[in-house]
């Protein structure tokens, strides 16, 4: 029996965080939330997930702190990136600046899971 991908999931708004937290556990994936920037960092240190899913419109730390911090220390951590902000120019951004891939809000169950397969190749 294989293990479940673990994702970690990290958007200031909590409906947005539940809703993509069900969507990917009903899926199979293990899935560990937050709406906290600072609470993500340490998560990540204390387990790395296999894709980080990153919402870029948040405070303290920025969804692009985060994302720069984790891409340089961690290369190989699959990032998805999701905004509803600037849809095109900040997703585009995020993407100079190391997203695996981007998803703009709002987002489709069905969308979400799809994109998290691809990015985790399966």
């Amino acid at each position: 029996m294989t293990v479940p991908p673990h994702i970690l999931v990290v958007d200031d708004d909590r409906q947005v965080v539940r809703y993509l937290k069900k969507a990917l556990e009903e899926n199979g994936y293990t899935v560990t939330a937050t709406t906290s920037g600072k609470r993500a960092l340490a998560f990540i240190q204390e387990r790395m997930p296999d894709l980080l899913i990153l919402d870029l419109n948040m405070p303290e730390p920025d969804g692009f702190d985060i994302l720069k911090a984790e891409r340089s220390k961690f290369p190989y951590l699959r990032i998805l990136v999701i905004s509803g902000y600037l849809h095109g120019a900040l997703l585009e951004a995020a993407r100079i600046f190391g997203a695996t891939a981007t998803l703009e809000k709002p987002i489709k169950a069905e969308a979400l899971v799809g994109k998290v397969r691809e990015v985790l190749g399966r």
